[in-house]
């Protein structure tokens, strides 16, 4: 029993001995397979190319163009920038923002109703228009002579009210907003004597209605493209019923265009049946807020900004004129980007709606410029349509060069800048002319040396500096003719600005 009882154990031992050899020979191996395999990856990892033939982001031939975070940062910037400025603002002035005074100017001063009733006379020329083509229609005079009665009724529209305001000598608000209306009326009266005078022509000539070459327009919709191709604005179907010539010779018709926020005149505007309520609500809200927006940052930034820049011009102190032109960029650009947003997308819109005009293209992607020529022909376009219809394209049907063409369109622009300026002050100085005029080289210059982003670049630069400057001269040359009266030799420092 002994000797079985230590037999049996002795072969436990030497199967418990085995069993554990086993186990420990299956961890060695599996030990060397993974020092095998971590020695095959650390020889792939080190052995695999990391370096590839790329270019840097910020290279035009990386082909990247995703820099959001840039933007942010940019905005994030602007914002602290902007509000540091605002806070040094009241501190220094306190709060300068006072809406009734915007209205008792108007109310208090007798002389600025002369304006109201000067932007009444303007009838007088439309309906003179009016009554002229109905005697060109019927022969009563010939077209020589219509035509020569036209030409005084048109320079009538730009002399009769600059000669109101430099007798009266209204207030320059008032004075401008009425020089806008008869602007206005002028280029709007163009376009119908042409229109008419082409449609007068053909109708004599032939003997038969002419309709225009307008289709039925289809319906319209609640967003269109950028270049206002896209045909689905949710008013519904559009009207199809043509009018020709010469039925569109009625008071109606003319008093339509007059108010129809375009400035070239057709047959047939393209209608919406009916006016979207909750659209126009947004618009007219619109209009009130940022306007008052506008006048408050007038009052609170720009007022303050403009005194203080007077000194500075009237000595020709360059560093401090400089510094004062740098100073007012910033405030004047939001107003200008404001004014921008209110009149050609809020205003518009609202005057679209009530006349139920369907054409909203008022503006393309004029941000998005890369040279001077597309900020021009996209930030208004009702004064690019008529610029191309009117003034361009009859120039290069009489043989005239492109650039000759342009040049012409940039002086017409020029002398209507320093019209709505010049006049309202009661001086002329040219700075606006000069400045649009200075477009065409400048023009010139980026499109031949600037391109793509710098381009557009050089757009935006030419925006935020030229309008101060601008601004900054006619204060100067209006401070010094109305308030400035002081003894031979003496400058602004010794009188004690």
């Amino acid at each position: 029993m002994q000797i079985s009882k230590m037999a049996t154990t002795a072969e436990e031992r030497k199967l418990l001995h085995r069993r554990t050899k086993s186990t420990s020979s299956v961890e060695d191996r599996e030990k060397i397979k993974k020092q095998k395999e971590a020695e095959k990856d650390r020889r792939e990892f080190y052995e695999k190319p990391i370096h590839f033939p790329s270019e840097s982001l910020f290279s035009t031939g990386s082909g990247y163009n995703n820099y959001r975070g840039v933007l942010n940062l940019c905005i994030v910037l602007l914002v602290l920038t902007t509000s540091r400025v605002a806070l040094e603002n009241l501190i220094k002035y306190g709060i300068l923002i006072d809406p009734v005074s915007w209205v008792t100017i108007f109310v208090a001063d007798p002389y600025n109703w002369p304006c109201v009733i000067l932007i009444a006379c303007s009838n007088i020329f439309i309906l003179a228009s009016f009554q002229l083509e109905i005697w060109l229609l019927k022969g009563w005079v010939s077209e020589p002579v219509g035509r020569a009665m036209h030409v005084v009724n048109c320079a009538a529209i730009l002399v009769f009210p600059a000669t109101v305001v430099l007798t009266v000598e209204p207030g320059p608000a008032g004075a401008s907003y009425a020089l806008f209306v008869y602007t206005c009326v002028f280029l709007k009266t163009v376009s119908y004597i042409a229109t008419n005078h082409w449609l007068r022509y053909q109708y004599k000539s032939s003997g038969q209605r002419k309709g225009g070459r307008r289709k039925p327009t289809k319906s319209v919709g609640d967003a269109g493209d950028a270049n206002g191709t896209a045909q689905n604005l949710a008013n519904g179907k559009l009207e199809t019923q043509l009018v020709t010539y010469p039925d569109n010779l009625a008071l109606k018709d003319l008093y339509y265009f007059m108010l129809f926020p375009t400035l070239c005149y057709e047959l047939n505007f393209p209608r919406t049946p009916r006016i979207r309520k909750r659209f126009l609500l947004k618009r007219l809200a619109e209009m009130f807020m940022l306007l008052q927006l506008m006048l408050g940052l007038i009052q609170q930034w720009i007022a303050p900004l403009l005194h203080n820049a007077i000194k500075p011009f009237v000595d020709m102190d360059l560093p401090m004129m400089v510094e004062r032109i740098m100073k007012l960029a910033i405030p004047n650009h939001f107003i200008w980007l404001i004014f921008f947003y209110w009149f050609f997308h809020s205003n518009l819109n609202v005057l679209a709606e009530i006349t139920q005009f369907a054409d909203r293209t008022f503006y393309r992607d004029w941000w998005n410029s890369e040279s001077v020529q597309y900020f021009w022909s996209n930030w208004n376009i009702p004064v690019y349509r008529w610029c191309k219809r009117h003034l361009y394209q009859p120039l290069m049907r009489r043989g005239y060069s492109r650039m000759f063409g342009q040049i012409c369109v940039f002086a017409t622009s020029a002398f209507f800048h320093e019209y709505l300026v010049s006049v309202p002050l009661r001086m002329f100085r040219w700075w606006a002319f000069m400045g649009m005029l200075m477009q065409v080289p400048f023009a010139v210059f980026v499109s031949k040396f600037l391109t793509g982003p710098y381009g557009n670049m050089a757009v935006w630069v030419s925006l935020i500096v030229g309008q101060p400057f601008a601004i900054l001269m006619y204060l100067h040359d209006y401070y010094v003719i109305n308030h400035l009266q002081l003894p031979a030799g003496q400058n602004i420092t010794t009188a004690g600005l």
